[in-house]
């Protein structure tokens, strides 16, 4: 049962930008922090943003998303967003969707590529 899925992925030019959603049930987005995070060729996978539980939810970023990627949630959808602009092409990885931390729930994963 997949109780994660992403979408939005795609390929795209340096210095543009994508969204990627990622969409839940209700009570997974109310009882979980949810993240982003990606996975490149050969390397670990590690943090892009993640979003707290609660009516006002703080977010945190990695260095390298910092000012560029922001991430939200939507309850009215239950809906999350990773809003990407200003794309590298080290930006290229595969993006997941995680709810509860490492140890939680994973989406299947979208292919984000951006050339140069």
């Amino acid at each position: 049962q997949v109780q994660l899925v992403e979408s939005g992925g795609g390929s795209v030019q340096a210095g543009g930008s994508l969204r990627l959603s990622c969409a839940a049930s209700r009570s997974i987005l109310v009882n979980n922090g949810m993240g982003w995070y990606r996975q490149a060729p050969g390397k670990q996978r590690e943090a892009v943003a993640r979003i707290s539980t609660g009516i006002n939810p703080l977010t945190i970023y990695a260095d390298s998303a910092e000012g560029r990627f922001t991430i939200s949630k939507d309850m009215t959808n239950n809906t999350v967003y990773l809003q990407m602009n200003s794309l590298k092409p080290e930006d290229t990885a595969v993006y997941y969707c995680s709810a509860g931390g490492p140890s939680g729930l994973w989406g299947q994963g979208t292919q984000v590529t951006v050339s140069s």
